[in-house]
């Protein structure tokens, strides 16, 4: 019989960023995680030892980081208390305070892989520091603390890797729209797009150089329904394409020696990894990673290893290190730290079920392992809305958890989600509320055909879209739910469109809508038109430093809630944004969501 475990041993993990760095030398790694109780920055000895502590934040999270080419210094970005207005800093490998680079507070500053030119004199980075809605690229000399603008803003240019002759910078660049590009820009400012198109929108990542600076790898789903592999050619200024799959491939990583070109792809959700020497022009022999999903990824400068940041269901994610030729597969950090057996926890199930339009929706399943009669469960929805629920140990095992108690859990990729192709992404662009709703009814139908499901104890949750999904569902959707969650999520469109950071206002038209031009119907879609319709008990839960769905999203809600005679339980946490960056914060929120869950679906203890 399966042992009874507490809440509190299931949250008892540690989480990190996803984000990993050999240094060039190859002797240590760099990485974040919230031991401290906060995202901060650490390093590790390649292939394991005793970690050491670079920064001490206590309401500043760690988000990026970068090797200087030297191996003696570390870039990164970090913001407060989780309101996204980031900052760039400079730590030195060995140990000491912070140096902060830029100022300008309510600014966003970010990089994009490795910021540092190769000489390590100048820093490339993006800020929003002029011009609200332009982020540009930004020169930094680090010795004089010079700065220059190379490039005439348009719209949001991140600046990706140098050549490694120091000559040029890749580029991402989102396009008005939902279009994005691949630019090419020399230092002195010229430049010309690499990914040229008419039409339909792309999506593409910049990706390594080849150490000749002749060539470049990128990610782009052009002419196709998926991210490929592809290699431009810088003097004859065109592209080729180096691998096509039928989904997406989504990190690719080249050994300093130009001879190892490692990538990784979502296969339905779970991560495979692939590689080529370029040399032999043969396949490389990699392990099959267990069912789970790659969060970052580095590649040794030699090529002999890779450092990934892998999230499991069964176990949050951690820092393992691969070595290649021999295949060996080691964990480097302890992640799960609540004393849990492994044998204990269960791996969700790849499921489907039919829709409305005929489309076979996937899904991911928890069943609990014990089954006796009828079981309440819970669907869960994504946030983004174009993102995609994976195989990983989410909201500090809060799935995990209610399988334990006996809950059936889905956790659906309704239509908008990424990972099945753009056709299928493109879905919930301008219908936020419309078919994918209709997605929704059919989950919870699915749910109550299944056997051991109680159709009366159906509880839903989301965060972020998922939250804004789960408001639609309780209130559009009303008879089918016992008890509802939302967490930051969007109820008025036409005022969540308003109140959106300035740079993203040149995509939420073709997003969501313009929310004058078309307010009538966005307010047909909007939750809070239908709230004297909840019929059961939410729990709303607003980070107030939010800066993508502001509080005032949750505040009108729950207003029109309690007006028409609702039952809502809503809290406010002073000191987080859009997701808590403090582990005693995050660790309220889901907290407070499990105890809720339990209470309305009726588990036992």
């Amino acid at each position: 019989m399966t042992k009874k475990y507490t809440f509190e041993q299931f949250e008892a993990v540690r989480q990190f960023q996803p984000t990993v760095a050999y240094s060039p030398d190859g002797t240590q790694i760099a990485y974040v995680d919230n031991t401290s109780g906060q995202m901060n920055l650490w390093v590790m000895p390649t292939g394991g030892g005793e970690p050491r502590q670079l920064t001490t934040f206590t309401d500043h999270a760690v988000r990026e980081v970068a090797w200087s080419p030297d191996s003696t210094q570390i870039a990164f970005y970090a913001d407060h208390d989780s309101d996204e207005r980031h900052q760039i800093y400079i730590v030195q490998a060995e140990g000491g305070h912070p140096m902060q680079l830029t100022s300008a507070a309510t600014a966003q500053h970010t990089f994009m892989g490795n910021p540092w030119s190769p000489d390590g004199k100048t820093l490339a980075y993006a800020a929003n520091d002029r011009e609200p809605a332009t982020i540009e690229v930004i020169l930094h000399n680090i010795q004089t603390g010079e700065t220059r603008r190379p490039i005439k803003p348009k719209n949001r240019y991140y600046p990706v890797a140098w050549s490694p002759d120091g000559q040029y910078l890749t580029l991402w660049a989102r396009m008005p729209g939902m279009d994005e590009n691949i630019v090419l820009m020399h230092i002195s400012g010229d430049h010309n797009t690499a990914t040229p198109h008419d039409g339909n929108d792309i999506r593409c990542t910049p990706g390594p150089w080849t150490p000749d600076s002749q060539s470049f790898f990128m990610l782009l789903d052009q002419e196709q329904e998926f991210k490929g592999l592809a290699r431009y050619m810088v003097d004859i200024l065109k592209w080729d394409w180096v691998k096509i799959a039928d989904h997406d491939i989504e990190f690719v990583k080249l050994s300093k020696d130009g001879r190892y070109l490692i990538w990784c792809e979502n296969d339905e959700g779970r991560s495979k990894l692939y590689g080529r020497d370029l040399y032999r022009e043969i396949e490389l022999t990699l392990p099959n990673l267990p069912q789970g999903v790659v969060k970052a990824m580095s590649l040794s400068p030699d090529g002999s290893r890779l450092a990934l940041i892998f999230d499991r269901a069964v176990e949050a994610a951690t820092l393992v290190e691969l070595d290649i030729k021999p295949g060996e597969m080691r964990t480097l950090t302890q992640s799960m730290l609540g004393g849990i057996d492994p044998a204990d926890l269960i791996e969700p199930e790849l499921v489907s079920f039919p829709t409305f339009d005929g489309r076979q929706i996937p899904a991911w399943l928890f069943r609990p392992r014990e089954i006796n009669g009828k079981h309440p469960a819970l669907l869960s929805i994504h946030g983004g809305p174009e993102f995609q629920e994976r195989p990983e140990y989410l909201h500090l095992g809060l799935y995990q958890y209610l399988a334990h108690k006996g809950v059936v859990v889905l956790c659906p990729n309704i239509r908008g989600s990424s990972g099945y192709g753009m056709s299928y992404q493109k879905l919930i662009r301008r219908d936020w509320g419309g078919a994918e709703l209709k997605d929704i009814e059919s989950a919870a139908l699915y749910l109550r055909s299944l056997d051991d499901v109680d159709a009366a104890r159906i509880a839903v949750h989301g965060r972020s879209f998922g939250g804004f999904a789960t408001l639609s569902a309780v209130s559009r959707l009303p008879h089918y739910w016992v008890c509802g969650v939302d967490v930051v999520g969007p109820a008025n469109l036409p005022t969540f469109l308003r109140a959106t950071p300035a740079f993203w206002k040149s995509f939420i038209k073709q997003w969501c809508g313009d929310p004058d031009e078309d307010y009538d119907f966005l307010m047909t879609r909007s939750p809070v038109s239908y709230a004297e319709n909840i019929k059961c008990p939410l729990l709303v839960i607003q980070g107030a430093k939010d800066p993508r769905v502001v509080k005032t999203e949750s505040d009108q809600m729950v207003e029109r809630i309690r007006a028409a005679g609702g039952e809502v339980t809503y809290y406010v946490d002073e000191h987080s944004g859009h997701v808590p960056t403090q582990r005693a914060n995050y660790y309220k929120w889901i907290s407070m969501i499990a105890e809720y869950l339990e209470k309305h679906l009726g588990v036992s203890n």
